[in-house]
């Protein structure tokens, strides 16, 4: 589509259904440097086939160390995606206006799965390939809701059976995510849970644990190894998860060629790794193979680890950075320049400056207390409006 150009008031890129991408792309076939092997807890060694095989079907477990620049994506996962995909680039005209920039910004829209993100590029293969294998079950972990959602839809479309472990925190602050979930046919548990060993001890600890994506992650794997029939399954981090989000990129490449444009800078935002790689592999790809010269930058907040202990504070969310790991292809593999995330020539960043403290911003009347919480308004902490976990109920309805 060399050559094209687009009207400059256009808003939408939209690919026709044939455009779905028809293989995953693999970075590993193009990376000038192999990433660390990912190695056993236990032993400290590389983590081979066999370590993996009770968690996850053989099909994806060949993903992981496929060397193949292309996998085939299965006609029957190719057929769920038609229900969203391809999903549509914008260019945002009023961004750049309320930014007074020059640059032509563009950004890919995930939203509009039957989830409501990039999580069932994944979740439908996964669903896929174990019921192929015979697996009836599948049991997986949820800070947020959203790949529990994706999960759930998933187990819909291929009939298989799906238990998800949700941190409590998000249970009780997003009954909505649950009953999405619910509805489409998964079971939903708050975590920690006295369905496991595990989540009985922390409970025996402490009755009111709000819960964290490590407790949820190791309940269920517990329940993966504990019940015939069952695998494990994960949105993010894994080798084969970010390879199934390749189709964002992919369908991204084209509609850039759709629009007479080619990208200086690519953003993703990265916490487990997912959305980053989706988007920016392809690309990278690109830059590997043909010597192009994208920089890509990966955005994440910044926040302290939580802990089993840390976790149990009464501020504690389960926000989706606050995953326990990141995949070692999002850094080290990817050439200086292209990984080192540098701004934009001209931009500018005080990264030398302090942030103030969110005390200091109230003090300056910056941050006003949540409607509805008596305690952060300043009230008598021992009102009886205050549920016993603190202001835990009044988030994110």
């Amino acid at each position: 589509m060399a050559g094209v150009v687009a009207d400059p008031q256009q808003t939408k890129f939209v690919l026709d259904e044939s455009r779905i991408p028809r293989s995953w792309y693999n970075i590993a076939a193009d990376l000038p440097v192999a990433p660390p092997p990912v190695l056993h807890p236990g032993t400290h060694e590389p983590i081979g086939p066999g370590d993996l095989a009770p968690l996850f079907p053989m099909e994806l477990i060949k993903q992981v160390v496929s060397q193949d620049r292309e996998i085939e994506i299965p006609e029957p996962v190719r057929d769920a995606y038609r229900l969203y995909r391809p999903s549509p680039l914008y260019r945002a005209h009023r961004l750049e206006a309320a930014l007074h920039t020059p640059a032509h910004v563009y950004y890919k829209y995930e939203g509009g799965s039957p989830s409501g993100s990039h999580k069932p590029n994944t979740a439908l293969p996964q669903a896929f390939y174990n019921r192929e294998e015979g697996v009836t079950r599948l049991a997986t972990e949820t800070g947020a809701g959203q790949w529990g959602s994706a999960l759930a839809f998933a187990g819909a479309v291929f009939g298989v059976d799906v238990k998800v472990f949700m941190v409590r925190a998000s249970y009780d602050q997003k009954p909505y995510r649950r009953v999405l979930m619910e509805t489409y046919g998964a079971e939903v548990v708050a975590s920690p849970s006295p369905d496991t060993q595990y989540g009985r001890k922390v409970l025996s600890e402490n009755p009111d644990h709000t819960g964290s994506l490590g407790i949820a992650i190791s309940e269920a794997i517990e329940d993966t190894v504990t019940h015939p029939g069952t695998k494990y399954s994960l949105g993010s981090v894994f080798d084969f998860v970010l390879l199934h989000q390749t189709v964002i990129g992919q369908e991204s490449i084209e509609q850039m060629a759709m629009a007479g444009e080619e990208p200086d800078v690519i953003i993703g935002c990265a916490g487990g790794g997912s959305n980053f790689a989706g988007l920016t592999f392809p690309w990278l790809g690109r830059t590997f193979r043909e010597g192009r010269s994208y920089r890509v930058r990966r955005l994440h907040v910044r926040l302290r680890g939580h802990g089993a202990d840390d976790a149990a504070r009464e501020d504690a969310h389960a926000r989706p950075r606050l995953h326990p790991g990141a995949h070692p292809r999002r850094r080290p593999a990817l050439p200086r320049h292209v990984a080192a995330g540098e701004p934009p020539e001209g931009a500018r960043l005080d990264r030398g400056k302090e942030r103030p403290s969110a005390r200091e911003l109230r003090g300056r009347g910056h941050l006003r207390a949540r409607r509805g919480n008596p305690a952060r308004a300043g009230a008598d902490p021992r009102d009886p409006r205050r549920d016993r976990r603190g202001d835990r109920g009044s988030r994110n309805r």
